[in-house]
């Protein structure tokens, strides 16, 4: 998953605390995605030095909060539009950035899932002309014919269920009950509380970006 990309998305309906953004990724994601507390809490850290996100204050029992600068909301604005992060998968990148769309309030699923459509479609077109061209479509690779063959069956078969995927989705929207999920309230168990008395045996103090 394009972790920086989907917390930023998460972001968009208002501030939220570091552990409340990281079970965003999971949640948000129907369980698919369950990515390691530290690397969320990096991820804040590195999308706020490249001021994406900054400072909101703090909760009332003093959890940092944050929120998306122009720039940041541009970038989400962007994923959601269908720029897939660099290296990422293709299909993760539609399945994440669909069912994040889908559990965000006051953001219209339906153009994205539209829009995920074209692209698939556009990939199992190109897939299946190069086999209805012939082999000396794919010049330039030194690929065994035979084995490159089986490897455009398989990206065509898989743009073949991203859309079966997306129509899926798509009735879902139209017909199902809200997908929309709002901010979880759970707090980090060892977050900080500047009222509480200092103990020998406490725990570490976690990051700022808690």
């Amino acid at each position: 998953m394009a972790v920086r990309e989907a917390l930023l998305a998460s972001l968009i309906p208002g501030p939220g605390y570091g552990f409340q953004l990281h079970g965003a990724l999971t949640a948000r994601t129907g369980g698919r995605r369950q990515v390691n507390v530290g690397q969320s809490y990096a991820t804040l850290e590195r999308a706020t030095k490249a001021k994406l996100i900054e400072a909101a204050g703090t909760t009332e029992d003093g959890l940092p909060l944050h929120r998306l600068t122009a720039t940041g909301r541009g970038a989400a604005d962007a994923w959601l539009g269908g720029e897939d992060a660099s290296g990422a998968d293709p299909w993760d990148e539609t399945v994440d950035r669909v069912l994040i769309a889908a559990s965000l309030p006051g953001v219209d699923v339906s153009p994205i899932v539209a829009a995920e459509g074209r692209r698939w479609r556009e990939r199992l077109e190109a897939a299946e002309f190069v086999d209805d061209a012939g082999p000396e479509s794919a010049s330039g690779t030194s690929a065994d014919p035979a084995l490159a063959a089986l490897a455009r069956a398989a990206d065509a078969a898989r743009a073949r269920a991203a859309i079966d995927w997306l129509e899926r989705v798509a009735v879902a929207v139209a017909s199902g009950p809200s997908l929309e999920l709002v901010p979880s309230a759970e707090r980090p168990r060892r977050g900080r509380r500047p009222s509480a008395p200092p103990e020998s045996d406490a725990d570490p103090q976690p990051s700022a970006i808690a």
